[in-house]
């Protein structure tokens, strides 16, 4: 990178200029977000077809507090984004990640 002097200030901003415009093509060209879905919940049946587990296994996990849940009177229902997050927790990182961490962890120390 150049040192910025005045007398090359008018050809930084001529540059700064030209990457702000390539940047605002690039986001006139992306794909709007989809519209949030409204939050979707479950009952048991549907949640134990989601995780493919059993309703008798769906029923011990809730009892363990091992599932996020939700009750009203005496139904169950499921949070859809709670369940991904459920299973998402369940990840085993990869050796690269292990490995990544372990030396940024080292280099702090």
């Amino acid at each position: 990178m150049k040192k910025l002097t005045f007398d090359s200030l008018p050809e930084a901003v001529t540059m700064l200029i030209s990457e702000v415009g390539e940047i605002k093509q690039l986001l006139i060209e992306q794909k709007p977000l989809p519209p949030e879905q409204p939050e979707q919940f479950l009952t048991i049946q549907e949640a134990s077809e989601f995780l493919n587990l059993t309703v008798s296994t769906l029923y011990v996990k809730v009892h363990k507090r091992q599932i996020p849940v939700m009750k009203r009177g005496k139904r169950l229902y499921f949070s859809r984004t709670e369940l991904m997050e459920y299973i998402k927790a369940g990840r085993r990182k990869t050796n690269a990640e292990i490995k990544l961490e372990a030396e940024a962890y080292l280099l702090n120390k």
